[in-house]
């Protein structure tokens, strides 16, 4: 008895979670431009979609973003974690504390700080304008704490004692760092650089406010055009990005499946 309500609580709480994507789904086919009465299938709003200049550049933008600062968080956060993990150095702590900061504070806190720290920067040096490099660096700035987290925690549960082993071997630092440690932390960077696109594709708080005027991204584009009421185009665009999540997740599944079943644990 207890079984079956576990399991209507469990449905409840997808249907809860995904019910709303699968309606915008649904009516991004919907013929009808205005309202909620279904009107008949039709993909007009996608071919309207594809064919706005403004969609373009925010699809581009978003994706130039995300791969950009992906690549250097991901450098910077697995370099902070080694550091973090496998050395000392004064004021360990407090960096190791202040990793957290950026993760547990609000975005918009955030957001307002990076726009003042480039409003001074801009005022005193007259170098820096608000544009895809300034939204570049604030993305990198909040996307290396999770790097660094999720590499720092795979780190910590990796044998040091295989290091020792390539050092007694003769391997210098940085060759243990590439043919020990590296191939070993792979999963967590990887992992850490999914969170970190993740949260880069994601974000309009940060976005919003180290933008400057006419730089567009796919979360800027969306809350432009919802303010004046949620259209098809919306959902089209919506569903097209449920529809890369879902092929994300599936070959990232794919390929841990693929890996998996290439190198199989050893039996005990």
């Amino acid at each position: 008895m207890r079984r079956g309500w576990w399991h209507i609580l469990a449905t409840a709480l997808y249907l809860f979670l995904y019910a709303p994507m699968v309606v915008v789904v649904v009516y991004s086919f919907n013929a009808a431009h205005d309202g909620f009465i279904w009107r008949g299938f039709s993909t007009a709003w996608y071919r309207t979609l594809f064919a706005d200049p403004a969609v373009s550049l925010a699809v581009r933008n978003t994706v130039a973003l995300a791969v950009l600062s992906t690549a250097v968080s991901t450098c910077l956060g697995t370099m902070l974690a080694v550091g973090l993990t496998r050395y000392w150095f004064p004021g360990k702590r407090l960096v190791a504390w202040l990793i957290y900061v950026p993760v547990v504070i609000p975005d918009i806190v955030m957001a307002v700080a990076l726009f003042l720290f480039y409003s001074m920067v801009s005022r005193w040096l007259g170098l820096l304008r608000l544009g895809l490099g300034t939204m570049t660096i604030a993305h990198i700035t909040f996307q290396i704490p999770f790097v660094t987290i999720v590499v720092r925690a795979r780190l910590a549960g990796l044998d040091p004692a295989l290091e020792e082993a390539a050092h007694d071997l003769g391997a210098t630092p940085w060759q243990t760092f590439w043919r020990v440690t590296f191939p070993l932390a792979l999963p967590g960077v990887l992992a850490g650089a999914m969170l970190a696109v993740t949260v880069s594709l994601d974000d309009f708080i940060i976005s919003f406010f180290s933008a400057g005027a006419g730089n567009l991204t796919v979360p800027i584009l969306i809350y432009s055009q919802v303010k004046r009421g949620v259209t098809p185009e919306i959902n089209a665009l919506s569903a097209l990005i449920v529809a890369a999540s879902i092929a994300g997740t599936i070959g990232v599944t794919c390929l841990q499946r693929a890996r998996r079943a290439k190198d199989p644990e050893p039996q005990g």
